[in-house]
């Protein structure tokens, strides 16, 4: 089975950590969600979460995707944390899937993921997603085993595009049709 990591640093947003989390045990994955530094963790719109562990109890190779919700400040502090730099790194390195939305995908062009790729994230920070290939009005670009996406209103789609690339197409249409996504 699957397993994907999560990762939550205070201001997050909300609509995208839940979604992703919550559509991804929909499909059956094993879903972790990591707090980068506690283990309650609040959100941009000011709802704390409780994380399942802590990041660095948790080694890279052990999930097969890594996923990092927007928000800010919560974006630029997961851009900015050694550990989830390091942990991207690995990661991608091991070809597994990194997935970010909204502001997030400025960690991944810092740790280098998005070179030569195509991404998209939230209007305004195109100019940090270092090296990729800027898809401006697409909701949810998947390259190889990159997946971004553009905000809160595409978290469904973004959560969905996760379940087809860890299991397959057929799963993810399966559940979009037992969510009545249209």
């Amino acid at each position: 089975m699957s397993r994907a990591a999560v990762l939550l640093i205070d201001g997050f947003e909300e609509i995208e950590a839940v979604t992703v989390i919550d559509v991804l045990r929909r499909a059956e994955l094993k879903v972790d969600v990591l707090g980068v530094v506690g283990k309650r963790v609040v959100g941009a719109h000011h709802l704390a979460l409780e994380a399942d562990a802590l990041l660095s109890d948790h080694a890279a190779d052990r999930y097969q995707a890594v996923v990092l919700p927007g928000g800010m400040p919560g974006a630029a502090k997961l851009r900015d944390h050694d550990g989830v730099q390091a942990f991207l790194k690995a990661h991608h390195a091991a070809g597994r899937v990194v997935a970010a939305i909204c502001a997030a995908p400025i960690a991944l062009g810092k740790a280098g993921v998005l070179q030569g790729k195509r991404a998209t994230c939230f209007p305004g920070f195109e100019e940090q997603l270092t090296g990729a290939n800027v898809q401006k009005s697409t909701p949810v670009v998947r390259d190889g085993n990159v997946v971004t996406s553009r905000g809160p209103g595409t978290a469904l789609a973004f959560a969905l595009a996760l379940v087809e690339a860890l299991v397959d197409e057929a799963t993810a249409k399966k559940l979009a049709s037992a969510m009545l996504v249209q």
